[in-house]
């Protein structure tokens, strides 16, 4: 029974990892030439990303459940009990990982210089954006990170 619960304790620990952080870089974007530009934060907006329903949570709370269900009551009562707690293992599993792998983010809103505009949801990072902010937009495999502009520093002569 311990090693069934600590089992599902690290499948959860596990489907949380998963982050929109513009901090952290996918190991598959290591190494990878991205496309830069330039733009002007309009506004910035906290928002939440909803969390992952991969079935990992449903499946180890159902099994948890069904286990622990199945040793309550008398020999005829435990294949009711072990279905019913089955079942309601798998919806308090599906719950727990969709609420430990939701995230706290932000929607920038930012103007090209050419004029158009983009939003991007992120991760809150390390910097906090701002109206009027300078920054970058860095995409690399379909997905976009925004960031503070580095300064750059006129070479000398």
């Amino acid at each position: 029974m311990k090693k069934l619960l600590i089992a599902a304790a690290v499948t959860a620990a596990l489907a949380a990892c998963t982050t929109t952080s513009p901090d952290v870089i996918q190991k598959g974007d290591a190494q990878r030439m991205s496309q830069v530009q330039d733009a002007t934060v309009l506004s910035v907006r906290p928002v939440v990303v909803e969390g992952n329903q991969s079935g990992i949570g449903a499946a180890a709370g159902g099994v948890v459940g069904g286990v622990a269900g199945s040793t309550v009551g008398g020999h005829r009562e435990n294949a009711v009990v072990g279905v019913l707690g089955a079942v309601a293992g798998a919806v308090v599993g599906n719950a727990v990982e969709r609420m430990s792998t939701r995230e706290e983010a932000v929607e920038v809103l930012v103007q090209l210089r050419n004029g158009e505009r983009r939003a991007i949801v992120q991760a809150k990072g390390n910097e906090t954006l701002v109206a009027g902010d300078a920054v970058i937009l860095v995409s690399t495999g379909g997905k976009t990170r925004v960031m503070r502009a580095p300064v750059v520093v006129p070479a000398k002569s």
